[in-house]
């Protein structure tokens, strides 16, 4: 594994938590644009991925045109090394696609399809997925930048994503919401930069 890739496995390591810092305070912005474009540099890019090695539709599409080597190694990961390094479900996967920027491969979902009731969104896996990107964020000092994480093809409910987010981020998080998708996510956004 090159210096360019990281991974944290939840399956082996203990939960990561790490606080912030006493007198920082981290906001969570919401823009109209493009998270594969991020307002604030250096930056990390997180987005849900499934635990069965699947990558073509939604957000992973406009990250496979800016960032190829994010699916690359994506496929990589679950391609090399015996079925008990498989990821599962809170893995992270980092992966430094420029200096300037470092996409977070976080696996929870569950599947591609909804199960009966239960969407393919793992509300647990995801808060161990967003705790490990949120301590390498702070460790890197780099903002976080992403779609509306899993409240999309993942069927989770954006309320209770936007929660997790809120109770597991130590800095400024950018959520992006495409210009043709801003009806369907009613927001006050903000203008970047302030």
């Amino acid at each position: 594994m090159s210096d360019d890739i990281q991974v944290e496995n939840h399956c082996k390591l203990p939960r990561v938590r790490r606080e912030r810092t006493m007198g920082m305070k981290s906001a969570l912005h919401y823009l109209i644009g493009d998270a594969t474009k991020p307002v604030k540099l250096p930056a990390m890019l997180p987005h849900v991925c499934n635990d069965t090695n699947s990558w073509g539709r939604g957000y992973v599409l406009a990250l496979r045109a800016a960032y190829p080597k994010s699916e690359q190694e994506y496929h990589r990961w679950f391609n090399e090394g015996d079925v008990v390094a498989r990821p599962c479900l809170g893995d992270v996967q980092f992966v430094r696609c420029t200096d300037q920027v470092t996409v977070a491969n976080m696996i929870a979902q569950h599947g591609t399809r909804w199960e009966g009731k239960v969407p393919p969104i793992r509300y647990d896996a995801l808060r161990t997925a967003l705790e490990r990107v949120y301590a390498s964020a702070m460790d890197e000092n780099v903002t976080v930048h992403m779609p509306r994480i899993g409240a999309d093809l993942a069927g989770g409910k954006w309320s209770t994503i936007e929660k997790i987010i809120e109770d597991t981020m130590t800095v400024d998080t950018f959520v992006y919401t495409l210009e043709s998708q801003k009806d369907k996510w009613p927001t006050e956004y903000e203008t970047w930069p302030m």
